[in-house]
């Protein structure tokens, strides 16, 4: 298995500032993605630190494991909203801080046989969790109309959710939908270029979303953060799109006006222009940040 893949992690000197208040604490990598994050973290704690890494990407955390190469890491190949149950079969009482990255490692969007990317043809997969039956082409090749639409509408944003959901059902009556290249071709004949953002660019993230069931995730786990983080400690959420960032502001105002919690930072922060300038794909990323106080 290679472990070549260029992978920058996003905010990671800020993140730690807000998130690393014990030097010998537990931490959690929700999303470890290829290790990034976690490797900087580690580089900045004790001997006697732990971080706990989360991932449904196999692929991927065998090569954060790898590349990480530190026995402070433990590694579970799960989602971050079985985080609570984790902790406990660890006998730990909860982290002192979690970090939970929303964003596609470079991994996923480099690798063109996971179908992530509109960039290059491959199979239209976007499964983060290989051993998933729901896969980008399952729902594209069988689901009705309206559920079709529903997601380029809810998920995606799309403005034109009626056509584009038309166009995939007059397609796949002609042949299986099974490669990206197709699904581009499929939603640029009835939505033409404007700009530099490709048209089929809020369909592939409505896709996405859906067969990884993301935002639930999100709910899920912002609404367990009492069974993950110890009093003391503190969330970050780095997010890449208004829907996630809507849902993390949202939760966050309520926690916070629970009084168990405060806002770390009142507004979300973006990388500064100089990450930016170096690594394109953190323009879009926004940092917020929770304590809890209770």
């Amino acid at each position: 298995m290679t472990t070549n893949w260029t992978h920058i992690p996003i905010m990671a000197p800020q993140i730690a500032d807000f998130l690393l208040t014990r030097p010998d604490g537990v931490y959690m990598d929700g999303t470890l993605g290829l290790g990034g994050h976690t490797k900087y973290f580690l580089s900045r704690l004790g001997p006697q630190a732990r971080v706990l890494g989360f991932d449904r990407d196999e692929e991927a955390l065998k090569m954060a494991v790898a590349r990480v190469n530190d026995p402070r890491l433990t590694a579970f190949h799960k989602s971050y909203t079985e985080a609570p149950s984790a902790l406990q079969e660890l006998g730990l009482d909860g982290a002192d801080g979690a970090l939970f990255d929303l964003g596609l490692s470079s991994y996923q969007l480099d690798n063109p046989a996971r179908g992530f990317s509109i960039m290059a043809d491959g199979p239209l997969d976007m499964r983060f969790d290989l051993q998933s039956p729901l896969s980008a082409a399952v729902i594209v090749n069988t689901w009705p109309m309206a559920e079709l639409e529903r997601i380029l509408k809810d998920y995606g944003e799309e403005r034109n959710y009626t056509k584009i959901a038309l166009a995939i059902m007059h397609a796949r009556r002609e042949g299986k939908i099974e490669t990206t290249a197709r699904l581009k071709e499929i939603v640029e004949s009835v939505q033409p270029r404007r700009g530099k953002t490709h048209p089929a660019t809020q369909t592939f993230q409505a896709l996405r979303i859906a067969c990884n069931g993301e935002l639930d995730a999100v709910e899920r786990a912002l609404s367990s953060l009492a069974q993950i983080i110890r009093p003391g400690g503190r969330a970050a959420v780095l997010t890449f799109h208004s829907l996630e960032d809507r849902l993390v502001k949202t939760r966050f105002k309520e926690l916070s006006q629970s009084g168990a919690w405060k806002l770390v930072n009142k507004h979300a922060l973006s990388p500064e222009y100089e990450e930016v300038r170096q690594n394109r794909r953190a323009r879009s990323a926004k940092l917020r940040v929770i304590e809890r106080v209770l």
